[in-house]
């Protein structure tokens, strides 16, 4: 089969990409080879006005030895290349890979393009039929080389697990009450507080949210318990920072001004209405918290001391 004719051979010297008539809708195609045998397939074909979408494919009896992601990167590369220079002159490549593939994953990361997001669909659309979900993983022309370390952090950064961080403040009163936030998103009380946003601090974070939500200006003392919440409700696992917000006079509640798309009320609470009105492991929270207030930090899940 001979050669499109805009197609070069490429090599990294130890795969070799063998130009192959791309099929309709491809923008290019090749064989890879290793050590003069065909191990698999790349492709390249349009998405958007200046971009490509990469698809690569390994007989299983060459898969494990690095040849896919050595393949992909090799495309990518020169989709990438102004057209001056041989290549595609692209601005953008890309990947929608299954969650579910893990080779497949890796494959894309190891290549150099930076996981962007997950993407929903319609299961039964386009490539993946029984998925409800792809992963979007791209390069951008413009992005440095991976041998520049500051590229590289970028791209361990873009796929790296992110953990979600909460922020709250233990406020107490004179009668050694707590401070409750009814909320308007759960039936349950809980601490004022909220979760940090990227780049900020969690001890920022604290005293932020309970001025937003609550209008109330409270500098956030030591930090008194980390809580992880494993998977509820729709949400994703989260560490759960809790800091002393101090003693204060009952009356401060009467200077709240609440966020009503959050807040419902808030109230200065006893440890059996925290127990009464707040879910069980939220109480749980609140009580170690209470107990470290005149001891040390400590690490709990969902409020318990692990096992």
């Amino acid at each position: 089969m001979s050669a499109h004719p805009d197609q070069p051979t490429l090599s990294d010297g130890t795969v070799t990409l063998r130009a192959r008539t791309p099929d309709d809708g491809q923008l290019a195609a090749f064989v890879v080879e290793h050590e003069d045998s065909p191990v698999g397939g790349v492709e390249v074909a349009p998405e958007g006005s200046a971009g490509g979408s990469l698809s690569w494919r390994l007989s299983a009896d060459h898969r494990g030895h690095g040849y896919a992601t050595r393949a992909v990167r090799v495309l990518a590369d020169w989709a990438l290349t102004d057209r001056e220079q041989g290549g595609l002159g692209l601005l953008r490549v890309e990947a929608r890979v299954d969650p579910r593939n893990e080779a497949s994953l890796r494959v894309a990361t190891r290549s150099g393009l930076r996981r962007e997001g997950v993407q929903r669909v319609v299961a039964g659309m386009g490539d993946l039929a029984d998925a409800t979900e792809y992963v979007v993983l791209a390069r951008l022309a413009d992005d440095p080389p991976l041998s520049d370390p500051e590229s590289f952090r970028a791209l361990l950064n873009s796929f790296l697990p992110r953990k979600r961080a909460i922020s709250q403040l233990l406020v107490r009163d004179q009668d050694d009450r707590v401070l409750l936030c009814q909320l308007t998103y759960k039936r349950d009380w809980d601490l004022p507080g909220g979760v940090v946003e990227v780049g900020e601090s969690p001890h920022l974070a604290a005293r932020r949210e309970v001025e937003e939500e609550l209008a109330l200006h409270i500098e956030p003392g030591r930090l008194l318990l980390t809580d992880w919440l494993p998977p509820w409700g729709g949400w994703d696992d989260a560490l759960c920072l809790v800091f002393d917000g101090g003693v204060h006079d009952a009356a401060i509640v009467a200077g709240v001004v609440r966020q009503e798309r959050e807040i419902r009320d808030a109230q200065f609470c006893t440890v059996e209405q925290v127990r009464e009105r707040a879910a069980d492991f939220t109480a749980r929270r609140i009580e170690a918290a209470l107990a470290n207030v005149s001891s040390e930090p400590t690490y709990t899940e969902s409020g318990r001391t692990p096992q």
